[in-house]
């Protein structure tokens, strides 16, 4: 299986996002990641899905989607032909035995202390998912209390826009 990142240009209506979800679903793709936000105008709405399947399957589930009134526009971001990014807030133990490596870690990471705390640090990383990946396993040798992560925002490199390649 590959995994594929898919950004989705919808009305931004309520019971959308549930259609389109349900779509990867009923296809039995599993979403690994999923980011929903108004775009510049207020009457459409991003999705960015990330998923895990087959290249077939993926184009099928591509085709099914068009088909949906909800949906104006897809496009297939690859590492090629978008920019990707993801967000992480991590909240770790702040025991004086370990505190100058977890700062230094973070620092190395370029992480932004968002909050210090007697018992606790939260740092907020944002990146390609692999520098997320590796941040998360380091900390790992630490007490991590709490992770929030994003899924992965992309947008297509160049002019390319996506409400100019739309199903209106």
């Amino acid at each position: 299986m590959k995994r594929y990142t898919v950004a989705v240009l919808v009305r931004n209506d309520f019971g959308v996002l549930n259609r389109i979800t349900s779509m990867f679903r009923r296809r039995q793709f599993n979403i690994t990641a999923l980011n929903v936000s108004e775009t510049e105008s207020i009457d459409h709405s991003r999705i960015t899905v990330t998923f895990d399947g087959e290249e077939n399957n993926k184009q099928q589930l591509i085709n099914q989607l068009y088909k949906l009134p909800d949906v104006y526009s897809i496009k297939d971001l690859t590492n090629e032909n978008a920019v990707k990014s993801e967000m992480l807030m991590i909240k770790v133990g702040n025991e004086p035995e370990t505190r100058a490596d977890i700062r230094a870690a973070a620092d190395a990471f370029e992480a932004k202390t968002m909050d210090y705390a007697k018992d606790s640090m939260i740092f907020l990383l944002t990146g390609e998912s692999r520098k997320i990946d590796d941040f998360i396993n380091l900390m790992s040798d630490y007490t991590i209390l709490e992770i929030c992560r994003t899924g992965i925002v992309s947008l297509e490199k160049g002019s390319s826009v996506m409400r100019k390649i739309t199903n209106l």
